[in-house]
């Protein structure tokens, strides 16, 4: 008779880690956390962040150790001081303020939450109604909208599309966060071309590279899965994104941790195949710690399955490159 309250045990052989590539750090990410560090060696502590530079606590609270001071709005930055703007984005209005307070501001903004930026401008010079998928209170969706208030409305999902009003049905277009999960997106675009047949498309995805790899990893992994670790925050888009995308591509079970510690041993009990992945904002070496914990509990074996190779690098910000130049030729 089996003791149904005794953990199932597996043969080591049985046990076997699947580490997802790409994973971590995307170009965008590494551009905004050298961009703080760079800006702390230049110009001293503390430099000023206004939100958080990239959606993960531990880089964060690796920042602050080494002077960066995190704040929600400008006006907790004294005049005259310097901030830096996260990789997510900020509104027009944001960057009057700073200047209106004789701030020195570095922009982190990820190129790729630029390049929609521009689109809602283009989209709202030609005066269309623009639909912006993506989750509200993020903070890219409220630098995106700000460049267009009055052309832009926020759909969250499939069932706002049914209370969309726009001026002319004919003269509407479509604009995205860049961190969502690329089926979700196109599953709501496809509600809102139902709803207006000549919806006008952005000219470029505007889901980032990194997101749709990253979700492309997991899916590649998921259906062998018995059980699919996520490293990444809370408020990381992209890294709740893949514990959904993991589960709708045939894991048994997927959980988000923070690190290692947040693991329960419980999700172990009975699992042969682990697969790993972490967000677009998550250091290698909260990784290498999840791989430990494994390690310590059976699963030694690791192996990589590499779904596609990503070598795109964005150079740092304009302001902060001029000011490295010039102190190098001081």
């Amino acid at each position: 008779m089996t003791d149904l309250g005794t953990p199932t045990v597996l043969d080591d052989a049985a046990r076997q880690v699947l580490l997802a590539a790409p994973r971590g750090y995307c170009a965008g990410v590494d551009r905004a956390v050298i961009t703080v560090e760079k800006a702390l060696d230049l110009y001293g502590a503390p430099v000023y962040v206004r939100k958080q530079i990239v959606h993960n606590k531990h880089v964060v609270s690796n920042l602050e150790g080494r002077g960066a001071i995190f704040v929600e709005e400008l006006d907790e930055v004294p005049a005259g001081s310097t901030v830096v703007f996260s990789a997510h984005g900020v509104s027009p209005a944001v960057h009057s303020e700073a200047a209106e307070r004789g701030l020195k501001t570095i922009d982190a903004t990820c190129p790729l939450v630029t390049k929609v930026h521009h689109e809602a401008k283009r989209f709202a010079g030609e005066d269309y109604d623009i639909l912006l998928i993506g989750h509200a209170g993020h903070e890219e969706v409220e630098g995106t909208s700000g460049e267009a208030p009055e052309h832009i409305q926020l759909v969250q999902g499939p069932d706002d599309v049914a209370n969309i009003v726009v001026r002319d049905p004919e003269k509407v277009a479509w604009l995205s966060q860049t961190t969502l999960s690329v089926d979700e997106t196109l599953e709501t675009v496809a509600a809102i071309r139902q709803r207006f047949p000549n919806l006008l498309d952005p000219p470029s995805d505007d889901i980032c590279y990194a997101t749709q790899n990253r979700q492309l990893a997991v899916k590649e992994i998921a259906a062998e899965s018995d059980l699919v670790i996520v490293v990444g925050s809370g408020n990381s888009s992209n890294s709740v994104r893949l514990v959904e995308v993991a589960l709708e591509a045939g894991a048994r079970s997927a959980h988000r941790v923070d690190d290692a510690t947040e693991i329960d041993e419980a999700w172990l009990d009975g699992v042969g195949t682990v697969s790993v992945t972490s967000g677009a904002s998550v250091p290698e070496e909260l990784v290498e710690g999840v791989l430990s914990f494994l390690a310590e509990r059976g699963y030694p074996d690791v192996r990589a399955v590499q779904s596609i190779e990503e070598s795109l690098i964005f150079a740092l910000p304009p302001e902060l490159r001029r000011d490295i130049r010039a102190a190098a030729q001081a």
